[in-house]
Parts: C-alpha cells; structure tokens; sequence
C-alpha cells in the first residue's frame, strides 16, 4: 500500500495510472462534494445540529411525520443545495468523461453535482434529492417547484394530483437501494481495469462493497480519501490529499 499525502506526487501518480487505464470506474461519496459546501451528517463537523438525521432520513419517521422532512428541506436542505455547485472533483471527473477515459460515474451522493459539473453518465445509487416523485400519481417535480409549494402548505400538495404524497427521490435508511442501478453498477466494476474511489469511507454497504467486487476481478483500487478506509490495505495507491486539487491535477497529466 502506497500513502501519499502531497498534492504534486499524488497527481503525477494518480495521472500515469489514468492515462493507462483502459477501462476507468470512479466511485463518489460525501468528501468528493466537500469543496462545493454541501454539509453531511457523517464525519467531523459533518451533521445539521437543527435537524436529527435518525428522523429527516427515516422512511419509517416520514411516514408517521413528513412535516418533520419537509421542515429540514425548507430550512437546511433546500438552502444549502441551492447555493452548492459543482466544484474541480465534479468538473475533472466530467472531463475524463469527455475525453473518452472514464467509462463509468457511480456516486452514493444525492446532490446532483456531478450532472451540474457536466457528467452525462452517472449511476445514483442513493438517488438525487433534488427529484420529488408523488407516490399517489408518479409524477416527478424538480427542486425549485416543490420548495415553491412548502409556502402552501407542509406537507406539500403534489401540483398534478393534489394529494399530499410527494417524497424525495432518495433512498431513505430503512428502504432497499434500487435494483437497476446497484445491479449495473456492479456489472460496470467488474469489468473495469481500475477503480478510483473519490471522498468515500467506504462504510456503508451495499455501495461501499461496489470497489471491493472490482479488485475481485483483477482491477487496481485507488483510494483518494482524507481519512482512512477499511480498503485502504487492499489498494495500490491511497491519497489522503484534497481531492479537489489532486484529481484536476492529474486530468491535466492525462491530457498532457
């Protein structure tokens, strides 16, 4: 296991095992996100205080209390997704794309930053919260809309059917990940010559086993990660240098 924690050795490293990667998978967490101010409720200084996340991200709470959800989105999520955008990571890894090296996006993010920072192909596995289906009807409604209808009423109405069933399109803690994309995102690790894991801990499963399937199948790991990780033993390179600066870095390399 290689350890690096200064920026300009990380990138050139990082950008001579890209550039000879032929068939590139990235996985996304909460770190990739950081530079953009997206807060988290995992790790230090990580969790909205106003706000329990054993309830706002509950299915079993949303459904003896969704004002409970809609008062934390009116309040602290809605506010800070709206003043997020995509930041390097989000911009770098839609460039790889762009240039034909990365073959697969999968993120266990929910905040849309990778489709903002031009990335076409992108596997949620935790869905996107700025997406709000009716469970009475099926529609779909975007951000902007549904923080219009909170000034209604709360819970909101859904605009097509008038029934106050709208949720998140998010995959709350007591709900299974959606088949589909677990399913592909799978199938797309274990075909991939290399992984790079971007601002994961790696901690929650299922999504957190996707690398571990890759290395079964004769990828290299790398793992680019502030803190520590369970996989960090079974990676060729971990980098503990922010990724913001890292990976744009490295992309340069690849172009270069």
């Amino acid at each position: 296991m290689n350890i690096i924690d200064d920026v300009e050795e990380a990138a050139a490293q990082l950008g001579a095992l890209l550039k000879a990667s032929t068939r590139l998978a990235v996985l996304t967490g909460a770190g990739a996100s950081a530079a953009s101010g997206v807060p988290t409720y995992r790790g230090a200084g990580g969790q909205w205080t106003r706000y329990d996340p054993a309830k706002y991200a509950s299915i079993d709470f949303f459904r003896k209390d969704p004002s409970y959800y809609w008062s934390f989105f009116r309040d602290e999520r809605y506010p800070a997704l709206a003043k997020a955008g995509p930041n390097p990571v989000h911009e770098a890894l839609a460039e790889l794309e762009r240039i034909g090296k990365l073959s697969t996006l999968v993120t266990q993010n929910i905040d849309g930053l990778h489709q903002a920072g031009g990335s076409k192909r992108v596997l949620e596995v935790h869905g996107n919260s700025r997406r709000f289906v009716c469970q009475a009807c099926n529609a779909v409604h975007d951000f902007e809309r549904v923080r219009a209808l909170i000034d209604d009423q709360i819970p909101p109405a859904c605009p097509d059917c008038g029934e106050q069933e709208l949720r998140p399109d998010v995959v709350l803690f007591g709900e299974a990940l959606p088949h589909d994309v677990l399913t592909a995102a799978f199938e797309e690790m274990s075909v991939a010559d290399m992984i790079v894991v971007v601002g994961s801990s790696l901690v929650v499963h299922p999504a957190a086993s996707l690398p571990l399937a890759g290395v079964q199948a004769g990828a290299k790991l790398i793992i680019m990660n502030i803190d520590p990780t369970p996989m960090d033993g079974i990676a060729q390179l971990v980098i503990r240098a922010p990724a913001d600066k890292v990976l744009p870095a490295a992309v340069e390399r690849v172009k270069g």
